[in-house]
């Protein structure tokens, strides 16, 4: 058998592998040794004159010798055109680009991408040129194409496996190694921030989503995700900010628009939500979604026929519609009997056989428990919220527990010694009036008073100081601090100076007239009026106290939209109130007369008078309006909103006694704060 003979070493054809061999290895050292490739290039090609891989291996060098404009003309004289090889095509693109040719670099990209349109990385380098160039619209649905592109990715989608299934340190793992990789991939970098959200970081993830929408503008789901991670932590303006954007994608459709309507809602821009969704609606009449968030701006601006019609054109669409029910039986002035009954009945049963719709059934439990109530069938009411509030407390996350132990770390911290000992210090301005209490108290009625003073401007439930305190817990919870009372004595005056102007800084966004004061009808904030004593140490605190038994079952027959999740157990918003009433006692001990109670039952029966005590409280003149707070036309967005907008009315004062047979659990909870009320039990005074 002949066997070959070897090559010759001066053969053209081991000439020709020598050389490719020198480049290859050149190739490889680029990034390191870029002079030292492109001298290896350019013997190649004088020993082989055009030689496409010594023409690549020197536009590279030269580019990353910022030798740009040449590394241009060595691509360009590579034959194919636009059919070029992708790797090609790349190289082009970027070295167009530094060489300030962003058409022949956009010429480049749109060839390449038309080759590889599942690769993710050619959309976003091409959506990044055609923004240079001003072609923001193009650059846009680039950058979407590269989403989409990326949605077929192999080791996103595994990640993706990893972490939808729960397993956070896999996940991480992958995708930290893909950062180390590829550091500016948008699709990457969002995903990453999903993970940090989902390990409670909310720090990081808003970096690194805030990253990714830098990385690619026209990355909607990121800036979606962006929007919803900002109103989590109410960084309200910069969600406005974004939603804004979103609303302009050129495919961004009517949920672009909702995520917008929901920013402008929680910044107490109703009018321009209420246009929103009639805009839409005029497109989708048939939307009941539509017509239910409508419904709810109009309510908050207290337009109750229109409401009630959104709110039925709703229900008409979609029967089985829970919220929507809940959200005219809400209404408080509207009763639903009869033939809206049947329909809640029968809506209920066809809810059974279907999975996944927990939040309809319970809307429409409190639905007709409202209805029931209404028509004077306590029993079948009280069945039907009963069932209402046990499925939403298997939804819910709350710890009575808990709750007791924080009440009782404050209550230990905050004492009269301990104010003294802190002395001075926090932000003095005086614009705050907290109003806090239990939600269905009178608080609303409480700030619907004061709103009614020229001096004074209503805005809402501010979760602001909630945050703050929140924030301040988290330093305990991961061992900065071995208690509460430690972290608290740790903030120095400056500190709490940065604090209490963080607060006013904070609501500013809410403030929408020139008055000097204003509202915080937050209720939770009863748990930090130590710590808004510490930081805003003019502000105001009223307290709205109602009933125990009044106000604890008012509370639990009313679904919340977010937030109070003590409120779906008898026994659980029992003990809530008397941690509240124990913790109250010990702020008035610690500091008399800084904290001013409304009882509500008095405020109903000589309101004139209370009013005017509660103004002397704030320092404030007695006006007329105050009295006449049921003209006052300002956006509500709580559960009394249209209570608030009748005179006071005393029906409610004893309702409770009508569900009396089945509180005992209630009063039980209670204990000895239902017969001491309104003055605080000797087992709760500090």
């Amino acid at each position: 058998m002949n066997k070959a003979s070897p090559i010759a070493p001066g053969h053209p054809a081991a000439r020709d592998a020598a050389l490719r061999g020198a480049l290859d290895a050149a190739a490889g050292r680029i990034d390191a040794e870029p002079a030292a490739a492109l001298g290896v290039a350019e013997a190649a090609l004088a020993q082989m004159p055009g030689l496409p891989p010594a023409l690549f291996v020197a536009a590279q060098a030269l580019r990353r010798l910022g030798r740009a404009a040449e590394a241009c003309t060595r691509l360009e004289a590579m034959a194919g055109g636009a059919r070029r090889p992708p790797m090609v095509l790349w190289e082009l693109a970027q070295a167009a680009s530094e060489a300030g040719r962003p058409g022949a670099a956009i010429a480049a990209l749109e060839a390449l991408t038309q080759q590889q349109p599942t690769v993710a990385s050619g959309w976003f380098l091409l959506a990044a040129e055609l923004r240079k160039a001003g072609r923001d619209e193009d650059a846009w649905r680039a950058d979407l194409s590269a989403v989409h592109a990326a949605s077929r990715d192999p080791e996103l989608l595994a990640a993706a496996t990893e972490m939808n299934a729960g397993r956070l340190d896999e996940a991480q793992a992958k995708l930290t190694a893909r950062a180390a990789r590829l550091p500016e991939d948008p699709v990457g970098t969002r995903m990453q921030g999903e993970l940090a959200w989902r390990r409670g970081d909310m720090t990081e993830a808003l970096r690194l989503v805030e990253r990714a929408v830098v990385l690619a503008p026209g990355f909607d789901l990121a800036r979606d995700f962006l929007v919803r991670l900002l109103m989590q932590v109410n960084r309200l303006p910069d969600a406005l900010v974004h939603a804004e954007v979103l609303a302009q994608s050129p495919v961004g459709a009517s949920a672009a628009q909702l995520v917008l309507s929901s920013v402008l809602v929680r910044l107490g821009d109703q009018e321009r939500a209420r246009g929103i969704y009639q805009r839409m609606l005029e497109a989708q009449p048939d939307q009941p979604l539509l017509w239910q968030n409508l419904g709810h701006v109009l309510k908050t601006l207290g337009e109750q026929s229109e409401a009630i019609a959104a709110y039925r054109a709703a229900v008409t669409r979609q029967p089985t519609l829970g919220e929507a029910w809940w959200s005219l039986a809400n209404l408080k002035t509207v009763k639903l009997a009869g033939e809206d009954i049947a329909q809640m009945e029968a809506a209920l049963a066809a809810l059974q056989s279907e999975q996944g719709r927990d939040e309809d059934v319970f809307h429409l439990h409190f639905s007709l428990g409202k209805a029931y109530e209404d028509a004077g069938d306590a029993a079948r009411s009280f069945g039907h919220y009963d069932k209402g509030n046990r499925l939403r407390r298997t939804l819910v996350r709350y710890d009575a527990d808990v709750l007791s132990a924080e009440a009782g770390a404050a209550a230990a911290t905050f004492t009269s010694a301990f104010m003294a000992q802190m002395g001075g210090g926090g932000c003095p301005a005086p614009d705050p009036i907290f109003i806090v209490g239990l939600p269905r108290s009178g608080s609303t009625l409480v700030e619907q008073i004061l709103a009614s003073h020229s001096q004074i401007e209503g805005t809402m439930e501010l979760s602001e100081m909630m945050v703050i305190a929140a924030r301040l817990q988290s330093r305990v919870d991961e061992g900065e601090f071995a208690d509460f009372a430690a972290m608290v004595r740790s903030l120095g005056p400056a500190e709490r100076l940065r604090l209490g102007e963080e607060y006013i800084e904070r609501t500013r966004v809410h403030r929408k007239t020139d008055a000097p004061r204003f509202t915080d009808k937050m209720p939770n904030n009863w748990q930090h009026a130590g710590l808004i004593r510490l930081i805003l140490p003019n502000a105001k605190i009223v307290d709205a106290r109602r009933h125990p038994m009044s106000c604890c079952f008012s509370g639990w027959k009313q679904h919340f939209a977010r937030g109070q999740t003590f409120t779906y157990d008898l026994v659980e918003i029992g003990r809530y109130y008397r941690d509240y009433v124990r913790l109250m006692a010990h702020y008035d001990a610690a500091a008399p007369g800084a904290v001013h109670r409304v009882i509500y039952e008095r405020m109903v029966a000589d309101t004139e008078a209370e009013v005017r005590q509660l103004l002397d409280y704030l320092g404030l003149p007695f006006e007329e309006g105050c009295l006449e707070f049921h003209r006052n036309t300002r956006a509500v967005r709580t559960a009394s909103s249209e209570q608030v907008r009748q005179p006071i009315y005393t029906d409610a004062v004893e309702h409770w006694k009508a569900f009396a047979p089945w509180l005992g659990p209630l009063e039980a909870a209670l204990g000895d704060v239902v017969p001491c009320y309104p003055e605080v039990p000797e087992s709760l005074r500090p």
